[in-house]
């Protein structure tokens, strides 16, 4: 599906958010946080073919989490589209604490689990970040990249957390409510950010990721 036209009836920044490429950590299903993973052989296929998926929108900046495995799928757009990498600290993944390195089936086990898998918005995990605490972090840091470049479309590279909280803001979903939508790696997040809010455009495109997947699997 192509994205839409930009046509914006007031002052607004269409953005495109990228999920990074596959890391080991993802395939494993153990969490990543701001643990600094690099992608796998699957990961930089995809950030190819994100790159791909990207060429023709006519971006004017291209923002990164500093973290290893969004800047190294960020950089293949970045040189295809000749747009510095500028990197962004505030669009990291959630700091998870003392969850990071675990696998699903270790937290499981942990007394503090109800709180995690029920999605308790002042959970912190020890030393991390509560999902209030992160959804204010992505949401002040989208607003500000927003208001940089009014009337522009910019490409954001950043996690899996991170779209979580977008889509939940821009379909004015409850941050405790279950995950019920998906959020592919390297796929392609279109939202509109402007007054007075945020608009869902078409979430988690991928067929840019088609050939990506046929030659993964062989």
């Amino acid at each position: 599906m192509n994205s839409p036209a930009f046509l914006p009836t007031y002052p607004s920044t269409r953005i495109c958010i990228v999920r990074h490429g596959e890391t080991d950590w993802n395939a494993e299903r153990r969490i990543q946080g701001q643990t600094d993973i690099p992608l796998n052989a699957t990961g930089h296929k995809q950030a190819h073919a994100a790159a791909r998926g990207l060429a023709k929108e006519g971006f004017t900046a291209l923002y990164s989490s500093d973290l290893q495995r969004t800047r190294d799928t960020a950089a293949v757009t970045a040189q295809l589209l000749q747009l510095p990498v500028i990197p962004e600290p505030g669009l990291r993944e959630r700091n998870y604490g003392e969850y990071q390195g675990l696998t699903q089936a270790e937290i499981a086990t942990r007394a503090d689990y109800e709180r995690y898998i029920n999605r308790d918005v002042n959970f912190s995990f020890g030393n991390g970040e509560s999902l209030n605490v992160f959804s204010e972090r992505i949401k002040t840091t989208i607003n500000r990249l927003a208001a940089r470049h009014v009337g522009e479309n910019i490409v954001l590279f950043a996690h899996g957390g991170v779209l979580d909280v977008v889509y939940r803001i821009a379909t004015h979903r409850p941050l405790e409510t279950a995950r019920d939508f998906p959020i592919p790696n390297a796929a392609l997040n279109w939202i509109e950010v402007g007054s007075p809010d945020w608009q869902l455009l078409h979430w988690g495109l991928q067929s840019h990721l088609d050939t990506t997947l046929e030659l993964v699997s062989e």
